[in-house]
């Protein structure tokens, strides 16, 4: 059966990501807007095993049920799809990627017109349709191709302070994880004394046999030891599709995704004077954001994982900033989905308009907010084992080592909030076959014991 998780449908090439599934796929989906009186499509694709093959044949596939296709004329970043699908006014916008995910996965993103994630009423209609379409012979159009990469480098730039870049000098190493940024971020800074150096800036649908994945430490090893060697100011990774950010200080040293947030939502209140709608953040995310609004007097809504669920909240509310977890960030008026160009680049506006490094803006935050430290450990788990989130739901801990429990929250998997603010939560994936067991709090030590709890709970619960 063909689902739709929290981004897209994502299948094992060859297995459930067949041509086969994809023309039910694009079948369906060009009902949906046929039915709904679109006009008009934009397609893109990744670098991945055949992604060129299947935008193609997906573009072709929709063209041929009488809309309009415009199918990215080389590979480009998701949020280049969906920076086009906005201000191109398209309906619709697909990406054919498996954004994070291993390289023997492939998968379908939809965007729509709003350039934001498919709500899930969306997807369910095209759900819904595969059925209907089934043992039909597909029909095939003409497409045309764009350029979808140079419109989005241009609205990347427009959003920089470019005259801080052309003034201050700063060293950055570039590693797209041999994904679809690849030579972008050099593009977005052109004519400014950036000095920029890449690594992993080729194609290798495989990702060098890593998760493609910026927010795992283990997988910018390279990185790191390339901003060492280089004494740059800062290293910059992002994933297979380029919608999510992780960050390398100048030491070489990983800062986690919930730091990232964190200093990326100080700088747009404080160094861009932006204050206009909530922030967005989904379940999750740390403690440390929640201080950042009760302080500066900002609204705060928390979401379920899936930045697809901080896209439907952009319909009902006016949203400002919005964030995740596994680095996916949106400065929602520009753009209501992650760029992790946009927001790496943001990281090295606010050091060049603060003169600071990462690590003394990392200090500050701590010094002012508290610290904060997160882990998350991804574990492969029987049906049985899942079937234990229910019996913590119905039975939850009152406290731990001392710490009482003051919040739970069921929105997506449990969360357990202690009284100190440090938090634990367990949930099963949207976009991959593990179980996930989240933890932050005020020392590295205290989390690793607290997440080893956690697992124990799921292991033996």
């Amino acid at each position: 059966m063909i689902k739709f998780g929290t981004d897209g449908w994502r299948g094992v090439i060859s297995k459930e990501f067949t041509f086969e599934n994809l023309k039910k796929v694009a079948m369906a989906h060009g009902e949906v807007l046929r039915k709904g009186g679109a006009e008009k499509v934009v397609v893109g694709y990744d670098l991945r095993f055949l992604s060129e093959e299947y935008g193609k044949f997906v573009a072709e596939t929709i063209a041929g049920m009488g809309i309009d296709v415009d199918l990215s004329e080389n590979f480009s970043p998701t949020p280049a799809v969906s920076y086009n699908t906005k201000y191109g006014n398209y309906d619709n916008g697909i990406v054919i990627t498996a954004s994070h995910n291993y390289g023997k996965y492939n998968g379908y993103k939809v965007k729509e017109s709003f350039g934001g994630a498919a709500r899930t009423e969306f997807t369910r209609k095209i759900e819904e349709e595969i059925p209907r379409v089934e043992g039909k012979e597909r029909p095939v159009g003409k497409f045309k191709e764009k350029d979808l990469v140079s419109p989005y480098i241009q609205g990347v730039r427009e959003q920089l302070e470019l005259s801080l870049f052309r003034e201050k000098s700063v060293k950055i190493v570039h590693d797209p994880m041999y994904g679809a940024q690849q030579g972008l971020l050099v593009r977005a800074l052109l004519g400014t004394k950036s000095e920029i150096s890449e690594i992993h800036s080729y194609r290798d649908p495989l990702f060098g046999g890593k998760h493609p994945e910026p927010v795992v430490e283990e997988n910018i090893t390279a990185l790191k030891e390339k901003v060492r060697a280089l004494k740059a100011d800062i290293g910059i990774a992002h994933d297979g599709d380029g919608d999510r950010v992780g960050i390398v200080d100048e030491r070489g040293e990983f800062i986690n995704s919930q730091i990232v947030f964190a200093l990326l939502l100080l700088h747009i209140v404080r160094n861009k004077g932006m204050r206009d709608g909530i922030v967005a953040k989904t379940v999750s995310s740390g403690y440390l954001i929640n201080r950042i609004c009760r302080k500066l007097g900002l609204e705060l809504v928390e979401v379920p994982v899936g930045f697809k669920n901080i896209s439907e909240l952009v319909v009902k509310e006016k949203v400002l900033f919005g964030g995740e977890e596994s680095g996916g960030y949106a400065l929602i008026d520009y753009l209501p989905e992650r760029d992790g160009l946009l927001m790496g680049l943001f990281i090295v506006e606010k050091m060049l308009a603060e003169e600071k490094s990462v690590s003394q803006m990392v200090e500050e935050l701590f010094k002012e907010f508290g610290t904060a430290y997160y882990k998350r450990m991804d574990l492969p788990v029987t049906e049985e084992e899942k079937r234990k989130l229910e019996k913590i739901k119905e039975n939850p801990p009152k406290d731990w080592e001392g710490l009482k429990v003051k919040e739970i929250l069921t929105i997506d998997g449990v969360k357990i909030i202690f009284e100190n603010d440090s938090w634990i939560l367990f949930r099963p994936s949207g976009t991959e076959p593990v179980f996930r067991v989240y933890a932050e709090t005020p020392d590295p030590k205290t989390t690793q014991m607290l997440l080893n709890w956690g697992v124990k709970l799921i292991k033996e619960n």
